[in-house]
């Protein structure tokens, strides 16, 4: 069964410790936590205030992504706010072999997210050095865009890349992600399901969850 991981960035910011509630008592196993700069994507969204806030309304783990500029200057930050799994994008990094290091130096998870046009195999030269990669099936910038076909593609890739190399390596698959496609992706290896607007558009979110969480019952 995948871990799915509720998207805070799809949450209502006006009620959120009602939702951090409901995803506490819910079968999700992380929160997913997406950082935004307005340089690295053209949007802004919370800060580190928020995710200490979060942290301390739960014991869930907080799966942290960086889409920002030079993500190596706060990695000590995002540890001391909560952080257990921190992915970087292979885009922003110029020394990306350093900067996981440095994540892992803080005792976190590192994790390395691909936007849609940056193929699997530039990472081929990590995947042991990596806890985590992070597929984007959207453009990354904002929640609730329409899933990538090609990302199909590419997480079967990501499957071969990580046995060929007999790395441990969970793959996680962010954008437009709900039950329409959650059994396919499950199918060809995504072990981690970020899931925004799917869950917190839902009539009842929780339940959602919980369907998510069983996809992989059902996909063969």
């Amino acid at each position: 069964m995948p871990i799915v991981a509720p998207s805070i960035l799809a949450a209502d910011f006006s009620n959120l410790k009602k939702d951090i509630e409901m995803v506490n008592q819910s079968e999700a196993e992380w929160f997913h936590l997406d950082v935004m700069d307005g340089v690295f994507v053209p949007n802004i969204s919370y800060g580190m205030p928020v995710i200490k806030a979060i942290d301390e309304l739960t014991d869930k783990v907080m799966d942290v992504h960086l889409m920002i500029v030079q993500p190596e200057r706060y990695i000590k930050e995002f540890k001391e706010v909560g952080a257990d799994v921190l992915t970087v994008h292979y885009e922003a990094c110029t020394h990306l072999h350093r900067t996981v290091q440095a994540i892992k130096d803080e005792g976190m998870k590192a994790g390395v997210a691909l936007n849609p046009h940056t193929p699997v195999h530039l990472l081929e030269d990590i995947i042991h050095d990596i806890d985590l990669l992070l597929i984007m099936s959207v453009n990354p910038g904002f929640g609730g865009q329409k899933f990538i076909q090609n990302t199909y593609e590419k997480l079967v890739q990501a499957s071969e890349l990580i046995e060929r190399k007999n790395a441990d390596v969970l793959i996680e698959i962010d954008g437009g992600v709900g039950m329409g496609n959650a059994a396919q992706l499950v199918q060809l290896g995504a072990d981690v399901l970020v899931a925004g607007s799917s869950v917190f558009n839902s009539p009842n979110p929780s339940q959602t969850i919980f369907d998510l969480v069983n996809t992989g019952k059902f996909s063969g």
